[in-house]
């Protein structure tokens, strides 16, 4: 989901997108993402012709809908055209939720995997593919073929939710029977 709100009003200060750090825009807007409810979990700023984009990339515990992405928005294009963050040039201002490619990198992001099915690399290189039972702040519980495994986010590199088409649980309601 995203929402694109252009911004080509003139900013104040000299410095231009190249030397603009990502840590920087990442202090200016986690405030004001998480005001909305919602956290700040990427900005990536590439060039796009004679303007750059400015990708926002927000998350929630209950996902994020159209109307949170607007709202969002709108109050990060604020955030941005105050401050001199961008510089003078001209942005185009994307605010999005993750994808389903996101590595699960944080304790937040294994929570809000609950119930999915995901491919773990351990720290010593094994994968591990289960459902993910619970998490919490120390760790994520996966259900490997009915063994559930605790695993610390020492013991963890990455995961990465994995797509199932026929999610196991799920009601066929489109069957054939009549």
């Amino acid at each position: 989901m995203s929402v694109n709100a252009d911004s080509g009003r003139a900013q104040r200060g000299r410095r231009g997108p190249g030397h603009q750090a990502r840590a920087a825009l990442m202090r200016l807007l986690e405030p004001v993402v998480a005001e909305s409810g919602f956290d700040l979990e990427d900005v990536i700023v590439t060039p796009a012709g004679k303007r750059r984009q400015v990708r926002v990339i927000v998350d929630g515990d209950g996902g994020v809908s159209l109307d949170d992405v607007a709202v969002v928005s709108q109050r990060v294009s604020a955030a941005l055209d105050e401050s001199d963050a961008m510089g003078s040039g001209p942005y185009v201002l994307e605010v999005t939720s993750p994808g389903i490619d996101r590595p699960l990198t944080q304790p937040r992001h294994w929570r809000r995997a609950s119930g999915r099915l995901v491919r773990a690399t351990l720290s010593g290189g094994e994968e591990v593919t289960g459902r993910v039972s619970t998490a919490d702040d120390e760790a994520v519980v996966l259900d490997t073929d009915g063994q559930e495994r605790r695993l610390g986010y020492d013991e963890l590199t990455r995961g990465l939710v994995q797509v199932e088409f026929n999610r196991r649980g799920d009601d066929d309601p489109g069957g054939d029977e009549d």
